[in-house]
Formats: structure tokens, C-alpha cells, sequence
């Protein structure tokens, strides 16, 4: 089986489009994208603003997103469901996270966590900004691991 070398939202593949819309669509590595579609693909990535208020609703806004995209454009169907799932896995984690942070208070060990707990909480949304300004440049950003799962499934 042949390895391949994948790029993580670090550089562009050789062929790929420059940064920017200069007109009305560009080619990208999937194709063809329309300034609509490059929005909801941003808007998919963004959607991780929403767990601030409601906890959980960001992965569902990205499934939206997927579900109305999955046959009109690959490309945003490939980024809404490369969201939801980034957002699914963070929540579980930092669920399993504060829980056990939760657990630790009680024998005093926890208060030490807090703040450690409270740092790796701003990761999904600093990523999150991250990989929707660079498909608003570039026009597409692949999550570690994430992007891999959503292509073999």
C-alpha cells in the first residue's frame, strides 16, 4: 500500500488555487466553488461559536450544513462534516475533561486542574477561527486525523 503525504492546512498542493476570489469561483483541489458555497464552509467551521452559548449545538449546525450540502457541493459537505466531528470529539473530551476535573475537587487535587482544564478549553475554538480563515483564504484546511476519517468513510 502506497503512503501518502497529506497537508495539513501547512501548504499548498502544487496545482491548488492561490489565496482570495477574485471572481466568482475558483478551482480548488475538489473543484469548482462558488463564493456561496466558500461561505457555508466558513460558516461550518465558525458553527464551534455556538458552543459558547449552548454547549452543544455547534456540531448539530455543522451536521445542518452537511445535510443540505452533501449533494450540491462536495467541497462544503467535506468541510461541515470535517467540523462536526472535530466539534463531537472535542466536546467528549473536554466532557471526560471537567468531569474527572469535577471528581479531583473533591480530594482538593482538582482546584490544580481548573485552570489547566480552562486552557484546553480554548483549543476547539482557536482552531476552529484558524480553519475558517484559512478556507476563506485558501479555500480548504484539513483538520489533523479528522479529515483522513472523513475521507475513508
Amino acid at each position: 500500500m502506497e503512503a501518502k503525504e497529506q497537508n495539513y492546512g501547512t501548504a499548498r498542493e502544487p496545482g491548488e488555487a492561490g489565496p482570495g476570489l477574485a471572481g466568482a469561483v475558483e478551482a480548488g483541489p475538489r473543484g469548482t466553488v462558488t463564493r456561496e458555497e466558500r461561505t457555508w464552509a466558513i460558516m461550518a467551521h465558525l458553527s464551534v461559536f455556538l458552543n459558547l452559548f449552548t454547549i452543544f449545538l455547534g456540531p448539530v449546525a455543522a451536521f445542518v450544513v452537511w445535510l443540505v450540502y452533501r449533494d450540491r457541493s462536495k467541497e462544503v459537505a467535506f468541510h461541515a462534516l470535517q467540523s462536526a466531528v472535530f466539534q463531537a470529539g472535542w466536546l467528549a473530551i473536554l466532557g471526560i475533561g471537567w468531569g474527572i476535573t469535577g471528581l479531583l475537587t473533591l480530594v482538593l487535587v482538582g482546584f490544580l486542574l481548573i485552570p489547566v482544564m480552562a486552557l484546553i478549553t480554548l483549543v476547539p475554538f482557536v482552531h476552529g477561527a484558524y480553519a475558517a480563515y484559512r478556507v476563506g483564504r485558501d479555500g480548504e484546511y484539513r483538520y489533523p486525523l479528522v479529515a483522513d476519517l472523513i475521507e475513508n468513510r
